[in-house]
């Protein structure tokens, strides 16, 4: 398991200027909802630093335990003359902020910012589940673990991103890992250079609730506006360019156009 270095974190001084800020870049347009993030943040951390995570009555009628990462999904009405209504899948952990409240608060110094890549932790031999810092948490992102009786939440996979004895690949957070479509993106976002920081310019990216002042480090991408000059069953040009392949059957419903199915059939046959 990770070590947890504390150097250069301490409540006198929470304003993580300058150097690395590991975090996450989640596309709100492409997430689709399935709780994949979810479910292996959870195994993941139950084997980890914060294991275990509590699970009481989990099949049951009222269904109590910790998750690290949640995601919810919103009815989204599209402003303009032809409103469209859309869901959007919202994942929401830890933001690990630059000026976080949650670690002015802790009366015990167990929950502390890391001055080597700005992840914010907490120490779970320090923390007296006073709840202090759910409290002052705007995003919702402290989970109190009953069992233990102690705050818990995401670590950014930390005993995961920097272990050497996990294939270089693998070292990202367990949910960006298991996304299946790719919303999810882990890097340094404190160098304007990388791949994360690149996507922010490109799409846009803000900050969860920016008038708290606590300057998140997690970024979000937000959805793409739907197009509306296409008509309801045409298929894209690039669907429609594919060729006719062999065995399809010439009397499909004429009410949906021949690029799709072209594109059903190539993909089912695969």
């Amino acid at each position: 398991m990770t070590s947890l270095p504390r150097s250069g974190s301490s409540q006198a001084d929470l304003s993580h200027s300058g150097g690395r800020k590991l975090g996450l870049v989640i596309d709100l347009d492409i997430c689709v909802g399935c709780h994949a993030c979810a479910t292996s943040c959870k195994e993941w951390n139950t084997g980890g630093y914060s294991a275990p995570l509590s699970d009481r009555d989990p099949y049951g009628a009222d269904p109590v335990g910790a998750w690290l990462n949640r995601v919810h999904g919103y009815e989204v009405t599209e402003p303009g003359p032809a409103a469209q209504s859309r869901t959007v899948h919202f994942p929401r952990s830890c933001l690990h902020c630059e000026t976080p409240d949650c670690v002015t608060v802790c009366p015990t110094g167990a929950s502390f910012k890391r001055a080597e890549d700005g992840i914010v932790l907490v120490d779970p031999d320090l923390c007296i589940g006073c709840k202090l810092c759910s409290w002052a948490c705007p995003y919702g992102a402290r989970e109190y673990d009953s069992d233990d009786g102690v705050m818990k939440k995401c670590t950014l996979c930390v005993d995961r991103i920097y272990n050497d004895n996990i294939p270089e690949e693998d070292r990202v957070p367990a949910c960006v890992k298991a996304c299946p479509v790719g919303a999810r993106h882990f890097g340094d976002l404190g160098d304007p250079a990388s791949a994360v920081s690149g996507l922010v310019r490109a799409r846009g990216g803000y900050d969860l609730m920016p008038e708290t002042g606590y300057q998140p480090v997690n970024k979000y991408l937000p959805p793409r506006e739907r197009r509306r000059d296409a008509g309801a069953g045409a298929a894209p040009a690039h669907l429609e360019s594919l060729p006719e392949p062999p065995g399809l059957e010439p009397d499909l419903p004429a009410d949906l156009p021949k690029g799709l199915w072209r594109w059903l059939d190539r993909a089912l046959s695969r």
